[in-house]
């Protein structure tokens, strides 16, 4: 009898840009560690332990760009974050209210389809809460990390999201 062999798929993890890995929203006089760069004529705050952090998510997850940045994450972030690049990047539809998480939905399903997923965004919503909550119980594991804007990912993040992707593992 010959054996089946099974291919199992890492989870992917959907990655916000603002207030995960460039923070905001913190004390001028008392910025977190980090280092400023100018990306496309902006200063970003680029977090000091985001590069080590998705390094490490990077050993368990898919890896998938999931912000108003598009197609400039792969642009800048990958060499400056120390990450392969370029990663899979989610279009995101124009809406007229880029303040709200939820309008990165119905690009999140189409992407996803019914892979195991994690995103982490500083924007969650009652709605994102609402999705993630009816997605895990028909169609795939799903896990949604929210971050402060002003500290970004956060140690405590890092083991939350590698102990849900080793329970898939």
């Amino acid at each position: 009898m010959q054996k089946k062999l099974r291919t199992q798929r890492r989870p992917l993890l959907f990655l916000d840009v603002d207030g995960v890995i460039s923070l905001f929203g913190f004390p001028v006089s008392e910025p977190p560690n980090g280092t400023f760069h100018s990306i496309d004529g902006l200063p970003h705050l680029l977090s000091a332990t985001a590069p080590r952090d998705l390094q490490i998510l990077g050993g368990r997850f898919d890896l998938v760009w999931c912000t108003g940045w598009e197609e400039r994450a792969n642009e800048h972030l990958p060499r400056l974050l120390g990450l392969p690049g370029p990663l899979p990047v989610v279009g995101l539809a124009p809406r007229p209210d880029r303040r709200r998480a939820h309008w990165k939905l119905d690009a999140i399903e189409r992407h996803a389809g019914r892979r195991p997923l994690a995103w982490i965004d500083d924007a969650h919503d009652d709605e994102c809460r609402g999705w993630a909550a009816a997605r895990e119980a028909a169609i795939a594991p799903t896990l949604l990390a929210s971050t402060e804007p002003a500290v970004g990912i956060t140690p405590r993040d890092v083991e939350i999201l590698l102990a849900w992707a080793g329970a898939r593992a």
